[in-house]
């Protein structure tokens, strides 16, 4: 049997480009033969697999989860893309993100400790990815995981767009924390876990002003005094049109300052005060997520004549 050594690994990566992983193992069951490793990646899909990693997965699903937590609950939310919707839509790839979402409890929401959880095949997540790469035929990935607690409470959970039970285009979690009726929390919950997936007037960045990031309040405040310095007027009318406007950007930004969708004639803040007489208790909201899929992620334009130029050597 040949040494398995650092070369000869890089030397099969960079022949087929698997992971180091993958190539170490097809080394060491084919007694350190390079071209027996290759064909022993091909066979098992791996080579196949790591071609389509540079192609940009863009579409999937965004899947959540929930489980009890002492007196309360946690709720995760994982995107996990494909290339297509057609994939998006497969049944073997929904059940692989349903059980995705699961696994990002206990990892607390933590991608690499996700990628490396124990799946019920006994696979790893990123060993069945890689594996569904090679029977699909389409590059995948996870993307991102999050996770928001209440305790004592409820994590409640929305999903648009659905493609199945828990899983869709957009997931969001929103966690109470209370000591009231459950069951009436977890309504509560579900409106304003619609509320922050509608996004409007816009989408939230914190759940109270104090919790504003203080960097995205002073890009505020210098761009709207630029703007009304345009209109020439005093410096104390400036001031004063300035913090109107601050107040106007609270509201559209900040969940409890926000128009309720459902209930256009009150804030979130007062939908929850007003609610928690049915409660019976205070309620407090301990966070939200809203993840919205391929938000972020740039979408190849494919350049079709410089494609063919390429294909027949003119490019």
């Amino acid at each position: 049997m040949a040494e398995i050594t650092a070369a000869l690994v890089k030397e099969l990566r960079d022949k087929t480009g698997a992971g180091m992983m993958d190539c170490k193992k097809a080394l060491s069951e084919t007694g350190g033969d390079l071209e027996a490793a290759v064909d022993w990646l091909r066979t098992k899909g791996l080579s196949k697999a790591a071609k389509k990693a540079d192609r940009v997965a863009s579409d999937g699903l965004v899947g959540v989860a929930v489980a009890e937590s002492g007196n309360g609950m946690i709720g995760a939310a994982v995107e996990v893309n494909a290339e297509t919707d057609f994939v998006a839509r497969n049944e073997l790839f929904m059940a692989t993100v349903k059980e995705i979402a699961g696994l990002a409890i206990p990892a607390r929401g933590d991608v690499a400790a996700i990628k490396t959880s124990k799946m019920a095949s006994g696979e790893t997540v990123d060993e069945a990815l890689t594996n569904l790469i090679a029977k699909i035929g389409e590059n995948m990935n996870l993307r991102r995981a999050t996770t928001i607690e209440a305790d004592p409470g409820v994590v409640a959970t929305y999903v648009h767009n659905a493609a199945g039970e828990d899983l869709g285009k957009i997931g969001v979690l929103v966690g109470l924390k209370s000591d009231g009726d459950k069951a009436k929390l977890a309504e509560i919950g579900r409106k304003l876990a619609m509320h922050v997936a509608a996004g409007s007037p816009a989408v939230a960045l914190s759940v109270d002003v104090s919790d504003l990031d203080p960097a995205e309040v002073d890009k505020e405040r210098t761009v709207l005094s630029e703007q009304a310095r345009e209109s020439g007027k005093p410096e104390a009318i400036i001031e004063k049109m300035v913090e109107g406007r601050i107040r106007k950007f609270y509201e559209e930004v900040v969940l409890m300052k926000q128009v309720f969708v459902m209930d256009p004639d009150n804030t979130v803040e007062q939908f929850l005060k007003n609610a928690e007489g049915d409660v019976g208790a205070p309620i407090t909201i301990t966070g939200f997520a809203r993840m919205a899929l391929g938000e972020g992620v740039e979408k190849k334009s494919d350049d079709f004549a410089a494609e063919v130029a390429a294909m027949s050597g003119k490019g």
